[in-house]
C-alpha cells in the first residue's frame, strides 16, 4: 500500500521505479496466489483423510486376529508377522501406489477404468468402433506420439491385430471393477463388525444387530455426498489416526520395545520357514494390512493426486506402522490375546474413548470403499459396461463426487447379508483378503501396458517393477487361495455375478451398433426420395436419437415407412462416450449436413468423457440448436471453396450418389463430422469468395419457425433378439440382457426428454 502512495504524491518517479512496483505488486500477488493454492492443498488433503483412508487406516482392528486366528505360538512369530506388515506398507501402498501407480491417473481420474481409457487412446482397443478420427483433436485427448520402430510401437501392433487381445484386456478390467465392487460390500462388514466388538458382551447376536444398525445409518448419509460427508469424517480419521499412533508409541515404551527389530527384512524369511504352510496361509491376515490401497486410487477422482500423497506420507503411513508396532509389543508379553489386541492393548483409562472413535473410524473405513464403488461403476457406464442407473453430482466445485442411488442401496443390503450371514470376522476376513489380491493383480497387469504404450519406460523399469509387485502380490494370492472355502467364495461369487451383469450388457451393446452399421440406409435411398422424402413435411424439428455418428439409421427408414409424414427438419443425434474423462463444453457438438439443402438434415454429434453427466441444467437441447445454427451460419459461409475430406458439408453429392447407387455402405457415403470450431480457421481463408457470392435464402429463419413449431424427440425402442441356436447366446440375449434393458433407467429420463415431446419408435432387432 505504501508504495502505491508514494507513487500518487510524486516520490517516485522514475519508469524504472515504476515498473519495480508494479512487478513486486505481481509477484506479491503470485506468492499469495500459492500461499492459497497451498492452503487449498492443505485442505483436500485434510478432507481425503475422510473419504480415501479409512478402509487402510481400520485394519489394525482386525489384522492380527485374522493373521493368528487361534493364539501366535511364538515371540518370533509375532515379530515376523510384524516385518511382513512392515514391508507390505511400503511395498504396495507407499511405493507401488501413492508413488507410481497415481501416477497413471486420467487426468485426476483412478480406477481400473481410468487406466483403460488412457490404453484406448494410445492403441485401438475399444470393441465398439464408434470413434472417429476427429475426436483425437480435442483439447482433452491427449496421447504421445510411439516410434515405429520402438517396442512399445511393436506391443501396440500386437493388441491392436488380434480381437483376442483386446476382448482379453476388457474382460480383464471388467474383473477388477467387479471385485472393486465386492470390496465395496466386504469393507463395511468386516470394518464395522471389529468396531462393535469392542462392547463387551458374551452375546455375538447384540455385536452383529449394532453392526447392522450402523451399516444402516452409514448407507442412509450417502445422498449428502463426498464433500460434506469428507468434512464431517475427516476430523474423526485425523484424530483416529494420532490416537492409534499415540496407543502405538505407549504400547512399545510400556511392553517391549525390542519389537523394533522386526524392521529387518531377517525375520520375514524365519517366520516363513519356521511357519510352512500354517505361516504361509497366515499370510491371508496380513494381507488385510493393506487392503483399501485399491480404494485410494478408486477414490483419486474426488481430490488431487498430490493431496493424497501429502495425507499418505505425512500422517497414514506413520501412525499405521506404530499403530502395528505397539500391538505386536503388547502380544509379545500376552501371546494368547490376539482375537482382540487391539482392544486389549488400550490403556484402560481411555478404553472407552477409543472404542467410540474406532466404532466411528470403522464408519469412515465404509465410505471409502463405497464413494469407491460409484466412482468406478460411473466409468463403467460411460465405457457400456453397466446398465444405466441414475447417477447424482453432489458437489458444484469437484465434478468426480457423485451419489448412485440404485447402487447404494444394492450395496447396503448385500453387505446386511454378508455381516449377519457369516457372523464371524476371520471368514469375512478372508473373503476381504480374496477381493483385494485380485484388483492388485489387474492392477499390475494394466500398469505394464501404461509404462510400455502411455509413459515409454524403459524396459527394465518395467521389469522391475512387474517382478516386484507380482512377486509380492502372487505370494499373497498363493494364501488366499488355501482359504476359498473357509470365506473367499463370497467375493468370488459377488464378483461372477457383476461380472455377468457388466459383460452381458457390453456384449448387447456391441451386437446393437453392428446391427445399426450393416441395416443403415444408404444415402442413395434417401436422395432418391426427393426433397420430401416422399412424404408430407410437417412443421417442426425431429430429433432422431441413433448410435451412429455416421450414416442414416435404419429407424428412420422403419419410421417413415409406417408413419405418412416426417418433420420439416430432421437431426439424427448420436450421444456417444469418448475414452476421455471429460469434453470441453465448446467441443461437445459437431454438427454436419446430411443431403443438399432442400432436404433439411443434419447430424450432430455429442461427445461426452466417462466424467461428465446429463444433468438438468445442462440445456442439452438449447445447446444443441446453437451449435446448429453457428454451423449453419459458417457453412454458408464456406459456399464456394473447395471442400476438403475434413470439411466437406454433405455426406455425398449427388452426382456421387448416382456412381455408388448399388454399394449402399459404401464408407464413401459417411461424412466425416465436421467440428464447428475448426471451420473458425478458414473463415479468413474464403473472406474473398464470400463477397462475389450472391445472397443465400436466410435458413436460419427456417430453423427458427420449425423449432417455434415445435420439437420432437424421436427415440427407438428396439428388441434384441437372437436366431442362434447357442444355449449360451440366447440365455444371455433373449433373457438376461432384455431383463437389464426393462429395469434400467430409460434413454428419455437420461436425456431429461419431456415426455410429451417423446415419440419412440418399436423394432426388433435379430443378432
Amino acid at each position: 500500500m505504501m508504495f502505491w502512495v508514494e507513487v500518487q504524491s510524486g516520490n517516485l518517479h522514475s519508469r524504472s521505479t515504476y515498473y519495480y512496483l508494479v512487478l513486486s505488486s505481481l509477484l506479491m500477488l503470485f506468492s499469495f496466489a500459492q500461499k492459497f493454492s497451498a492452503l487449498l492443498l492443505l485442505r483436500l488433503a485434510y478432507q481425503s483423510l475422510g473419504v480415501v483412508y479409512g478402509d487402510l487406516g481400520t485394519s489394525p482392528l482386525y489384522v492380527f486376529y485374522n493373521t493368528f486366528p487361534h493364539g501366535a505360538k511364538d515371540r518370533e512369530d509375532v515379530i515376523g508377522a510384524l516385518s511382513l506388515i512392515i514391508y507390505s506398507l511400503t511395498l504396495v501402498p507407499l511405493l507401488k501406489y501413492v508413488f507410481i501407480v497415481l501416477r497413471a491417473n486420467d487426468n485426476g481420474q483412478g480406477g481400473t477404468f481410468a487406466l483403460y481409457s488412457l490404453l484406448c487412446r494410445h492403441a485401438n482397443l475399444k470393441i465398439i468402433p464408434n470413434q472417429h478420427r476427429t475426436d483425437e483433436e480435442l483439447t482433452t485427448y491427449s496421447r504421445a506420439t510411439i516410434h515405429e520402430r520402438s517396442f512399445a510401437a511393436k506391443t501396440k501392433r500386437w493388441l491392436e491385430t488380434h480381437a483376442f487381445n483386446k476382448n482379453s484386456i476388457l474382460m480383464l478390467v471388467l474383473v477388477g471393477t467387479c471385485m472393486v465392487i465386492g470390496d465395496g460390500i466386504l469393507t463395511p462388514a468386516i470394518s464395522v463388525l471389529s468396531a462393535a466388538g469392542g462392547i463387551k458382551v458374551n452375546r455375538p447376536g447384540v455385536v452383529v444387530l449394532v453392526a447392522v444398525v450402523i451399516l444402516v445409518g452409514l448407507f442412509s448419509l450417502q445422498h449428502y455426498g463426498t464433500d460434506r460427508v469428507g468434512w464431517l469424517f475427516a476430523p474423526i480419521v485425523l484424530l483416529w489416526f494420532l490416537l492409534i499412533g499415540g496407543i502405538g508409541m505407549y504400547n512399545i515404551w510400556n511392553y517391549d520395545s525390542s519389537v523394533l527389530k522386526a524392521f529387518s527384512p531377517v525375520y520375514i524369511y524365519r517366520y516363513l520357514r519356521r511357519g510352512g504352510r500354517e505361516g504361509w496361509t497366515s499370510l491371508g491376515g496380513i494381507l488385510l494390512s493393506i487392503t483399501g490401497t485399491e480404494a485410494l486410487f478408486a477414490d483419486l477422482a474426488h481430490f488431487p493426486v498430490s493431496s493424497v500423497q501429502i495425507a499418505f506420507t505425512l500422517v497414514v503411513f506413520p501412525c499405521l506402522l506404530l499403530a502395528y508396532s505397539g500391538q505386536a509389543a503388547y502380544l509379545l508379553l500376552n501371546l494368547d490375546h490376539t482375537k482382540d489386541a487391539f482392544y486389549r492393548s488400550i490403556p484402560e483409562k481411555i478404553y472407552w474413548p477409543v472404542f467410540v472413535v474406532a466404532t466411528a473410524a470403522a464408519i469412515v473405513a465404509s465410505q471409502a470403499t463405497i464413494t469407491a464403488t460409484f466412482s468406478i461403476i460411473k466409468q463403467a457406464l460411460a465405457h457400456g459396461c453397466f446398465p444405466r442407473v441414475k447417477v447424482v453430482h453432489t458437489s458444484k466445485n469437484f465434478l468426480g463426487q457423485i451419489y448412485i442411488p440404485d447402487m447404494n442401496w444394492i450395496l447396503m443390503i448385500l453387505c446386511i447379508a454378508v455381516t449377519a450371514g457369516f457372523k464371524n470376522q476371520n471368514q469375512i476376513g478372508n473373503a476381504y483378503g480374496t477381493a483385494v489380491v485380485l484388483v492388485m493383480l489387474v492392477t499390475t497387469l494394466l500398469m505394464i501396458l501404461i509404462m510400455l504404450l502411455v509413459w515409454h519406460c524403459h524396459w527394465i523399469l518395467v521389469v522391475i517393477f512387474t517382478l516386484t509387485s507380482l512377486v509380492v502380490e502372487c505370494t499373497y494370492f498363493s494364501a488366499v487361495l488355501f482359504k476359498v472355502d473357509q470365506g473367499g467364495w463370497a467375493p468370488l461369487v459377488i464378483a461372477g455375478v457383476f461380472f455377468i451383469i457388466m459383460y452381458v450388457w457390453h456384449y448387447g451393446k456391441l451386437k446393437r451398433y453392428e446391427f445399426e452399421m450393416h441395416s443403415k440406409v444408404s444415402m442413395a435411398w434417401v436422395l432418391g426420395l426427393g426433397p420430401s422424402l416422399g412424404l408430407v413435411r410437417v412443421p417442426g424439428v425431429g430429433l432422431v436419437y441413433t448410435q451412429l455418428s455416421r450414416g442414416v439409421p435404419h429407424i428412420f427408414s422403419h419410421f417413415i415407412t409406417n408413419l405418412p409424414a416426417i418433420h420439416s427438419v430432421v437431426i439424427f443425434v448420436c450421444v456417444k462416450y469418448l475414452p476421455v474423462y471429460t469434453v470441453p463444453e465448446e467441443e461437445r457438438f459437431l454438427v454436419k449436413r446430411i443431403g443438399p439443402k432442400s432436404l433439411h438434415m443434419f447430424r450432430c454429434v455429442a461427445r461426452y468423457g466417462y466424467k461428465d453427466l446429463h444433468r438438468r441444467d445442462d440445456d442439452f437441447e438449447n445447446k444443441l440448436f446453437e451449435s446448429l445454427f453457428l454451423f449453419v451460419k459458417l457453412d454458408c459461409m464456406m459456399e464456394g471453396c473447395s471442400d476438403s475430406e475434413n470439411y466437406s458439408s454433405y455426406e455425398q453429392t449427388p452426382a456421387e450418389s448416382n456412381n455408388n447407387n448399388e454399394n449402399t455402405h459404401s464408407s464413401n457415403m459417411d461424412l466425416s463430422v465436421m467440428s464447428v470450431d475448426s471451420l473458425e480457421s478458414d473463415r479468413s481463408e474464403s473472406h474473398g469468395n464470400i463477397a462475389s457470392r450472391p445472397p443465400e435464402v436466410d435458413e436460419l429463419e427456417f430453423l427458427n419457425k420449425c423449432r417455434d413449431a415445435g420439437v420432437v424427440h424421436i427415440l427407438g425402442n428396439t428388441v434384441v433378439r437372437t436366431r442362434d441356436s447357442r444355449f449360451f447366446k440366447k440365455i444371455a440375449i433373449n433373457f438376461i440382457y432384455a431383463f437389464l434393458r426393462k429395469i434400467c433407467r430409460e434413454n428419455s429420463v437420461l436425456f431429461n426428454i419431456p415426455h410429451e415431446s417423446l415419440l419412440t419408435v418399436g423394432q426388433i432387432c435379430y443378432i
